[in-house]
């Protein structure tokens, strides 16, 4: 009887023991699935489509330099780009990317997931804006430009700045960037466009430094707003320069008159005479002091390698463009041909006043 009680008492043990273990691993399969779900539940609501707009459009948040994972949270909850800051707070925490997300000016899409979210911000993809500078235009048109671009900010420098040391094109911005920056940009894009095309020139031309180059490619940019003509401008220049021909440039003696303001007129015979002005062509031999404009890029290109032709002269022909000649006899006939449509064009509009 006695080895029977033990052995009652034996399996009573090893029973709860069962129980206990069946129990823990109950308990263990509940918190296991619970945070299964929560796991299910967390990574669905990150990847969720989040808030839509009305009209399908990016919403713009501005998120200020210095600002926190919870002022991020609330600015983007008060533009309407999440739901619950919290969830976004605890995001950016499970992925560790507090320290990661940058300042500036973003489109958010409509219905962009918390993911979505944070990576736009984490890869800091700001909305940018386009500064353009037109080619041709002086260094102090530039500067205006920059100075009335109210994304910008920030003084300039009041030294007055050299003229053919800016690349015309368009440069992207952040809101909020210098105008300092900005200008440095064009400077530094000019510089390396310059070293690269004259790495590269022509053999043989009648330009011997890169400063001379830009101050022809200066000559031919204001003489043509055609693209595909400043090839044969250029052809023209080079050409007379090579045969110790005057460039008798219009434009350069509208720089010395005006610093290549609008005149709003034609040249006078006055103005066509005057030796004083260090930047008439028609008096002077060889290049002007100085640019007279910030050339683009296609002029520089056209002064360092231009085609080879015979053109020595052009004029306009009437269609915005110009007729090129070879030979005097064919400039005048150019010429000619020329006048007959600004006499026919001064007639017509005579009549219709």
């Amino acid at each position: 009887m006695a080895k029977g009680k033990k052995a009652g008492r034996g399996s009573a043990k090893s029973n709860g023991a069962v129980r206990l273990i069946a129990g823990s691993l109950i308990v263990m399969t509940m918190v296991v699935m619970a945070a299964a779900a929560v796991w299910w539940f967390a990574y669905n609501y990150y990847h969720a489509p989040g808030p839509f707009t009305e009209d399908g459009s990016p919403r713009t948040v501005i998120i200020e330099r210095g600002a926190s994972v919870s002022a991020i949270a609330d600015t983007l909850h008060a533009e309407g780009a999440i739901r619950d800051p919290r969830a976004f707070r605890a995001a950016a925490r499970a992925i560790d990317a507090e320290a990661r997300l940058k300042a500036g000016e973003y489109a958010v899409p409509s219905g962009a997931s918390l993911r979505s979210i944070l990576r736009l911000l984490m890869e800091g993809k700001s909305i940018l804006y386009p500064f353009t500078v037109p080619e041709g235009l002086t260094s102090a048109m530039v500067i205006r430009r920059l100075k009335e671009e109210p994304m910008l900010t920030g003084d300039l420098p009041d030294t007055p700045l050299s003229e053919g040391v800016l690349l015309p094109d368009t440069y992207m911005f952040e809101r909020g960037a210098t105008r300092e920056s900005v200008l440095k940009r064009m400077i530094a894009a000019q510089r390396d466009t310059l070293d690269e095309l004259w790495a590269s020139r022509q053999p043989g031309l009648p330009i011997v430094t890169p400063e001379e180059a830009v101050i022809l490619a200066s000559v031919v940019e204001k003489e043509t707003g055609i693209a595909h003509e400043r090839p044969q401008v250029a052809s023209v220049f080079v050409n007379r320069l090579r045969r110790g021909m005057r460039l008798e440039s219009d434009p350069t003696i509208i720089y010395g008159i005006s610093n290549g303001e609008p005149l709003g007129r034609g040249l006078r015979r006055s103005e066509l005479d005057n030796a004083q002005n260090l930047y008439n062509t028609y008096q002077h031999d060889g290049l002007p002091p100085t640019p007279i404009a910030n050339p683009g890029r296609a002029s520089l290109e056209a002064v360092l390698d231009p085609p080879v032709t015979d053109y020595i002269f052009f004029v306009a022909d009437g269609t915005g463009g110009h007729a090129f000649a070879a030979t005097y006899d064919e400039h005048l006939r150019n010429v000619q041909a020329w006048r007959r449509i600004e006499a026919e064009a001064a007639a017509a509009a005579g009549a219709g006043q």
